[in-house]
């Protein structure tokens, strides 16, 4: 099935280019309400793993604050506040950031990343944007009395009991086994089991629909610190920010999770990746599900974080903008 197009790329009236791509939102029950393109074909949803992946963590032991346990959750930005709660998290492992086996690299905030480069710094494990997952993988292994040289295997005890819950989570059997861009195994699922996973998460139930305490302090920590599981800067935190007990994960190429206090969810891909479509295509799902209008909801905020300005000569000339 080819994917729809889900985005136009408008530059001084004319449609330069457009974004290939499918979305799928869930009503409050777990029905599919809408979609667009095909969403029951298995994705690789990237970092929006990352909250089922902790909720993995928690149930093998994992006892970590609210704070540090949106570090599990987050592709954070590189900032003070994000590298700090990280290496808190080895420390109470009795580890440093020497036994973070992903890649180095720079922050991912262009402000952290010139900062650092003025400094004369370069890239380290503990800036890449996925250490406190990293470091919570280590954590949960310390607890259990694990090997720490071997945890990115997917033979590990560790991924092996992830992998449970994301099946369980996600109502779906893995079918593709990938390596994510820091190492870590990476799992598929649908965009419908991404955001059946979500809506799991934010109501606090597990696969059978009966309350987890797990789930709860994920949706919690997701919650409170929407600042530590992206960045204060990032288009990520504006959205949970002004829409109050939602949670939701970007990840890499372009996929995207949200999922609402009453169970409603929304998960999206566009095909090439590109993330400039990203926040677009959210606000605009958001929007046509009248969410942007509820009561306590910042409507202009939700819809602010959808603007994609493009620019000519330093002056707005066009935008992108959803196409469903």
């Amino acid at each position: 099935m080819s994917s729809p197009v889900v985005a136009e790329v408008v530059r001084s009236g004319f449609v330069e280019g457009h974004h290939y791509g499918s979305l799928v939102a869930l009503a409050a029950d777990g029905s599919v309400d809408w979609r667009v393109g095909e969403v029951e074909a298995p994705v690789l949803p990237r970092s929006c793993n990352k909250p089922v992946q902790a909720l993995g963590m928690v149930r093998l032991g994992l006892d970590l604050p609210p704070e540090l346990l949106a570090l599990a959750c987050a592709s954070h930005s590189g900032e003070q506040i994000h590298l700090e709660r990280v290496q808190r998290i080895l420390a109470g492992a009795g580890l440093d950031e020497s036994a973070l086996q992903m890649p180095p690299d720079y922050p991912l905030d262009d402000d952290e990343r010139d900062a650092v480069l003025r400094a004369g710094g370069g890239r380290t494990s503990l800036q890449m944007n996925c250490s406190g997952k990293h470091a919570a993988m280590l954590a949960t292994c310390v607890l259990n009395g694990w090997d720490t040289a071997t945890y990115l295997s997917p033979d590990h005890p560790l991924q092996q009991g992830i992998r449970t819950t994301f099946a369980e989570l996600t109502g779906e059997p893995v079918v593709v086994d990938a390596t994510d861009g820091c190492g870590a195994p990476l799992l598929s699922t649908s965009l419908v089991g991404l955001a059946t996973a979500f809506r799991r998460i934010a109501l606090g139930v597990d696969g059978a629909g009966h309350p987890d305490a797990g789930a709860a302090r994920i949706a919690d920590a997701i919650r409170r610190h929407p600042e530590l599981v992206s960045g204060t800067r990032r288009d990520e935190r504006a959205l949970l920010t002004a829409i109050p007990g939602a949670i939701g994960k970007a990840g890499a190429e372009s996929c995207y999770a949200v999922a609402l206090p009453d169970g409603r969810a929304f998960a999206l891909k566009t095909d090439d990746g590109a993330a400039r479509a990203r926040p677009v295509l959210m606000a605009a799902a958001l929007v046509r599900s009248g969410v942007d209008r509820e009561s306590g909801v910042d409507g202009e905020a939700v819809r602010r974080t959808g603007e994609s300005v493009l620019l000519g000569g330093g002056k707005p000339v066009g935008e992108i903008r959803a196409c469903f």
